[in-house]
């Protein structure tokens, strides 16, 4: 196979200073594509913002040969999203590939986290996709063409302990992640959910003696292929953890038919209505086909 490259193309990188994103930044970088590398340097928490952050990895890339400008603003307001794709505009003229991977950690359970540390993390993570992606969207589908990655995370889709905020924003990037597919499909705008699994800072406090190899760099190239132009999935969810990739999906059960109901009636099929055979998997139009399903049930066609 041909090295797939991204040459002409222009990608801007949230949160591409450090981890997962200075590997996304440094990989399409040397495979020829021009990157804002977006990072406000912050702490975990977001607190404390080096510019140098951000200024160290475009230079990297520019040693190396390749085109990068570093930038600072942040995710979390609508004013610095818009300025972060304008960064790219203003450089180069164009923005085809748009990876949203900045991030922040509060943790704390549901009933004693504070507003405030909720707020921060969903500000960052679901609401700064948002303001990342809804300037990105015209451009590109004015151009015809855009590759957006959205992050998502175990945490997001399955749940986890004392980060009811991390979870709620990561488990939101599934809504925006089907909206931007299905409105982007007519423009050649194209939109994915990565789902990684890496060591970063974000890992700190955790024991890890015992994980395999479990760099950015394994991850990097899975990004790399969701945000190409040969990639032909939207609306997907792709897993990367440890070296294994995987689809993740939202599926259905079959179902069960009745023409009423009493509670009594649900709770009797309660474990007709949970079985796993046959799981239905509806994919980027499942919200009119789930709807087909249900109506061809009800008509006796099923």
């Amino acid at each position: 196979m041909d090295e797939m490259r991204f040459d002409g193309r222009v990608a801007v990188i949230t949160g591409g200073g450090r981890g997962l994103g200075r590997s996304y930044a440094l990989l399409l970088a040397e495979r020829g594509a021009k990157v804002v590398v977006n990072d406000p340097g912050g702490a975990i928490r977001g607190d404390g913002p080096d510019a140098a952050v951000a200024q160290s990895v475009a230079d990297e890339i520019r040693a190396a040969g390749g085109e990068a400008i570093a930038n600072t603003d942040s995710v979390a307001t609508p004013e610095g999203g818009k300025a972060i794709v304008q960064a790219a505009l203003d450089e180069w003229g164009r923005i085809d590939v748009l990876i949203h991977n900045a991030g922040n950690v509060r943790y704390g359970a549901i009933r004693e986290m504070s507003y405030e540390d909720f707020r921060a993390v969903l500000d960052v993570h679901l609401l700064g996709a948002f303001h990342v992606v809804q300037p990105a969207f015209g451009p590109m589908c004015d151009a015809g063409y855009g590759r957006i990655v959205l992050t998502s995370s175990v945490g997001g889709v399955y749940g986890n302990l004392r980060c009811v905020n991390y979870g709620m924003a990561k488990s939101g990037m599934i809504g925006l992640n089907n909206i931007a597919a299905l409105e982007g499909e007519e423009f050649g705008v194209k939109c994915n959910i990565i789902v990684p699994g890496a060591v970063t800072r974000m890992a700190e406090g955790i024991d890890i003696s015992q994980y395999p190899p479990m760099g950015p760099e394994l991850v990097a190239p899975v990004v790399g292929w969701l945000a190409h132009e040969a990639c032909p999935i939207s609306g997907e969810m792709i897993a990367s953890m440890a070296g294994r990739i995987s689809r993740m999906f939202i599926a259905e059960t079959k179902g069960v038919y009745r023409p009423e109901w009493t509670i009594e009636d649900v709770a009797s099929v309660c474990d007709a209505v949970l079985d796993k055979e046959g799981l239905l998997d509806f994919g980027l139009h499942g919200h009119v086909d789930h709807i087909g399903y249900s109506f061809k049930m009800a008509s006796g066609a099923l």
